[in-house]
């Protein structure tokens, strides 16, 4: 996987921690790697959100990890 800098407003990431605490991610970049899937899904392959229950794996070859 890539490392990549993101500048996050206070208030989104106290959000995203938020979701973290509550376990619905196990931590940060879950979390943003699940949004940043949707956001390909709905603008690059105009399809639904991926659900949570999808694995890495059934994506595009070209949206999976280390690809």
């Amino acid at each position: 996987m890539s490392l990549i800098s993101v500048h996050v407003p206070k208030k989104m990431l106290e959000e995203l921690d938020e979701l973290v605490r509550r376990g619905i991610f196990p931590n940060r970049s879950e979390a943003i790697r699940a949004a940043l899937r949707d956001l390909l899904y709905k603008e690059v392959f105009k399809a639904k959100p991926a659900r949570e229950e999808e694995k890495e794996e059934e994506l595009p070859i070209s949206l999976v990890k280390g690809r």
